[in-house]
This record gives C-alpha cells, structure tokens and sequence, in this order.
C-alpha cells in the first residue's frame, strides 16, 4: 500500500495532524549539538590598557597616548645661574648630562604634557643623539658648535633653535640664562595630522616585579665639579640642590644610575675646554633606586638609537611605571662616582 493511498483513506484533519508530528519529531536536526555539547562563548581577549611611553603609566579612561607631535627634548641649563628653572615639574622624564668643566645639563622630555614656557633653554652635545632619538624625540635648544649640528643632521635628529616657533628672551634675566621658549608652540609647528605613539624609553614593570635591593635613603651623583644630591622622602626621591622653584620641581619616583664612558666630542668650547661626549651606547652599570632602595644590575643598548635594556644575575630588570630622572655619571676613570647611604 503507497502512503498516498493511506492519506487518502483518513479524514482531512488526521493527515494534517500527521504531517504536523512529522515536522516536529521527523529526522534528526544534524546542526543541532547533542545535548551537552553546546560550545561556550569566545571570551573576548582583554584590549591591552593605554600607558604613556615616557612614565609607563596608564592613560585615562578616553585618553589617547598617540599624539599629534612627537617627544618634546629641551636643554635646560642646570647651573645656579639657572635659576628658577621653568617648566621642569611639568616634564614626564628628565636625563642628566656631562657638559664641559664637569657641571651638568638637562634634557627635559615632554610629551603627555607641555608647558606653556621652559627654560632656560641652552645647547645640545653629541650625547643627545643617543639621549633623543630611541623615541624620535625633537630637540629644543639654543644651537650648537657645528661640528655637533652636524652630527646631529646625520642623525636624522629634528631640532628648534632661537629664532624657531615659541622661542624669546625674558627680561629681567641675563644672557645666555634669559632664552625661553612655548613648548606648546613648538608642538604645534612639528604637526602633520598622523596621531603616532612613540616608543617606550624604558622596560616598564611594577614595584612588585623589583628584585630584593639594599637600602639607600641617599643619593650623590658626582659628575666631577656638580654633585646632585636626592633625599628619599615621602615615598619619593627629592632632589635637594635643584635649581628649579618650589612647586615647578621634578618629582621623580625613580632615579637610574647609568655609567657611561665619556670621550673626547672632537673640539673644544670658546673658553678652549675639553667638550666631552657621554657615549649612551654599548653597556656598563646600572643602579636602579626606587622606594628607598637600591637594585645593581646592568645596562645595554646595541646602537645609539636603540631601546634601553636592563638586567640583574636573575635576568631582565624592569622599572616600576612613574616618572623617572636617569643620570649619566661617567664611569670612575673619568671622575664619576656614585654614593648612596642608608
């Protein structure tokens, strides 16, 4: 008997009935899982938070760490004629230099922030080449001897001088310790509409990744005829000769030790002084101070405009997110040394 004929016998309503059971409970649904085999839901992977490349700390909520100018570097004097110095509580890194005579200079580095006014603004070394250019930074300086320009074109290195957007002299001050300049103006005129996040300066960690250190309450980085001195207080490292005003300070949460070999720059300043070169490439001893302890460990960097890279015996050594000011001190054949205490 065909199926057509036993439809034909029943009454209308019982082979509706059929028909509907049938698409209930026919075959078997094969995209249908077998019960307890229901795939669970793509956790999604978690957007890696925002951080400044200059302090490692994270962005607001909204904040956008690529920005429409590049890393702002401005020497600032950092003898006392320099003071007040303006515009260094704003910066996100600062690094200390040798320069002739065995006083310092500074370079400020500015990128989350800027300041409407900095200074004073005095010249650049050969030593900023390997300072600047790992985050592509731009320098704002009062020029250089042209051997030094030189080498800082063949770098690639942009740089602003007197004359340059935002550059002017204050009264009330005497040369060369009166140049200022906008860094806001000097931002504005490296624009060209592509948002771009530098590089991190340096391997950033936490507190807790710290290896156990030696106390070290103290700090004197000796560069040969300036000293600069750090107090741990309060959580941080102050420096105690700063020349800046009080409220316009650096407040570092770390201080880096870095020991540098120092050469000969190839000419002399006008006074026919010895113009030395911080060789920021290669490697030697690092000292990482944070919460009022010291961690010895080493530093590299292949090229002078590769990444910083630290270590200890245990392996890589990271430093914990927050502002940082890095010394160069010369390494002790060339009169540098490092003190701390407890």
């Amino acid at each position: 008997m065909r199926v057509t004929s036993l439809r034909s016998a029943l009454p209308a309503s019982l082979v509706v009935l059929s028909l509907v059971l049938a698409g209930c409970g026919g075959g078997e649904d094969k995209d249908k899982p077998e019960s307890g085999d229901t795939p669970a839901e793509a956790t999604p992977t978690p957007e890696e938070p925002a951080i400044w490349p200059l302090t490692g700390i994270e962005a607001a909520a909204g904040d956008s760490v690529a920005l429409d100018h590049p890393v702002l570097v401005t020497k600032i004097d950092n003898s006392t004629s320099s003071s007040p110095q303006v515009g260094l509580g704003k910066a996100d890194l600062v690094v200390e230099e040798l320069v002739e005579g065995g006083i310092t200079r500074l370079a400020a580095f500015y990128y989350s922030k800027l300041p409407g006014d900095v200074g004073p603004v005095r010249s650049m070394r050969a030593s900023d080449i390997g300072i600047v250019s790992p985050v592509g930074g731009v320098i704002t300086t009062s020029g250089a001897a042209g051997v030094t320009i030189d080498r800082i074109n063949k770098a690639g290195i942009k740089f602003f001088q007197e004359g340059g957007p935002g550059f002017y002299r204050k009264s009330g001050r005497s040369a060369p310790y009166n140049l200022f300049t906008s860094l806001k103006k000097v931002a504005k005129a490296v624009e060209d509409g592509k948002d771009e996040r530098p590089a991190d300066y340096l391997p950033w960690g936490t507190a807790a990744d710290l290896p156990a250190g030696a106390p070290a309450s103290s700090i004197s980085a000796h560069f040969g005829s300036h000293t600069t001195n750090w107090k741990f207080r309060g959580g941080r490292y102050v420096n105690t000769n700063s020349n800046a005003a009080e409220g316009d300070r650096f407040q570092p949460d770390s201080v880096l030790v870095l020991r540098v070999e120092v050469v000969d720059a190839g000419y002399r300043d006008p006074a026919g002084n010895f113009v030395p070169e911080s060789r920021f490439r290669g490697g030697g001893a690092a000292q990482l101070f944070h919460n009022g302890q010291v961690v010895e460990g080493e530093w590299s960097k292949d090229k002078l405009k590769s990444a910083l890279t630290l270590t200890t015996a245990e392996g890589e050594l990271t430093v914990p997110a927050g502002k940082v000011w890095i010394e160069l001190v010369p390494v002790d054949s060339a009169g540098g040394e490092v003190l701390f205490g407890k």
